[in-house]
């Protein structure tokens, strides 16, 4: 059952207002027991679908958020969403409850007038990378995602780790991870492969993610290419998988191949697993893969992608160098306890202004 914390009690409210799993849920979903572990008191309030681990608040308390907590002159309200924020706005503006706003921005892309009137009224903003911070046009504080690197951690064996998930461990694997769509780049890495894979016969693909309704014929659509080509045993579809972690620890290369994203952890937990990464430059790729190190960062095209997969399939050497330095990146810089220091810090500056 869910553990669920009285308002009174509760300094911090993390709202998480989309069902759905999503970048930001895996966020909450990581940080909020992290922060609440390190003695913040930190809660989620979310309608359904959060693991039970995540500590809560619920609705029916809010009006609760109307006294003052006995150690502090507010509380905060740590909003990720545009659909987070106004319930923050009104609260502390209409109906005068005693809340610091703080808003997380991950978005690379110019706001609209409506999320740049919102963000205008936050206390406090936070970038997610330099890319999203370039564009905000508000004072922010930059703080990257770090990852669980208990959780996420390279297998003891990577031959057991296969057959773990019913993988040959004969078999070298390269994988595709994230909702399966046009904006993800699931056919950008389903085209590189057809092109790579005759004349490297040692190789499979698993692509693993949710296909949405609107969504399907995109999928579909790639299964035709893949059959067309005569490759269909070589490439799995898992579908949604409950823990991606042990597909993480039987992969040889992870591609992140998308063309467009906000931040992406999926390269974070693939390093932190001890594989080299291909990644394009949107989201935050860019400041989380080191290129020729942990991975490569190529030009956000099909061809420019091609040419990657092609050329770290058949290099052994390059692919164990690259392994062994992803690691030691993640722990070196990536750590999810970093992110809850600096997202804490955030808090406590904000509580005694």
């Amino acid at each position: 059952m869910p553990v669920y914390h009285d308002i009174a009690d509760t300094l911090v409210i993390a709202p998480n207002f989309k069902k759905r799993l999503s970048g930001v849920t895996s966020t909450i979903v990581a940080l909020v027991p992290r922060q609440r572990a390190m003695g913040v008191q930190i809660a989620a309030l979310a309608p359904e679908g959060l693991p039970e681990a995540v500590p809560r608040a619920r609705f029916g308390d809010l009006w609760k958020l109307w006294q003052r907590p006995a150690n502090a002159t507010a509380r905060i309200w740590h909003a990720r969403r545009n659909t987070e924020m106004l319930p923050g706005i009104f609260m502390r503006d209409i109906l005068r409850m005693p809340l610091k706003l703080v808003f997380t921005s991950a978005a690379q892309r110019d706001h609209s007038g409506y999320t740049k009137w919102l963000i205008r009224r936050m206390d406090v903003v936070i970038a997610t990378s330099t890319q999203a911070a370039s564009y905000l046009q508000v004072p922010h504080t930059v703080i990257m995602h770090g990852i669980d690197t208990a959780r996420f951690s390279p297998p003891v064996d990577k031959a057991t780790a296969k057959g773990a998930v019913g993988l040959d461990p004969a078999k070298k694997v390269i994988g595709c991870f994230g909702r399966i769509r046009h904006q993800k780049g699931t056919d950008r890495f389903v085209d590189a492969m057809i092109a790579v894979m005759p004349s490297n016969t040692d190789w499979i693909a698993v692509i693993t993610g949710r296909v949405t309704a609107e969504h399907q014929g995109f999928a579909d659509a790639m299964h035709v290419k893949i059959a067309a080509a005569g490759l269909s045993d070589r490439f799995l579809f898992p579908g949604e998988v409950d823990d991606v972690r042990p597909w993480y620890q039987a992969l040889d290369l992870f591609a992140a191949p998308q063309r467009w994203e906000g931040f992406g952890l999926t390269p974070l937990e693939a390093m932190a697993c001890g594989v080299p990464v291909i990644a394009t430059p949107v989201g935050a790729f860019p400041d989380l893969v080191r290129h020729d190190v942990t991975g490569l960062v190529m030009a956000n095209n099909d061809a420019a992608y091609r040419t990657a997969v092609a050329a770290l399939l058949p290099d052994d050497k390059r692919r164990d160098q690259m392994a062994l330095a992803c690691r030691l990146h993640i722990e070196q810089n990536f750590r999810l306890e970093r992110e809850a220091d600096d997202i804490n810090a955030v808090y406590e500056r904000l509580l005694r202004a």
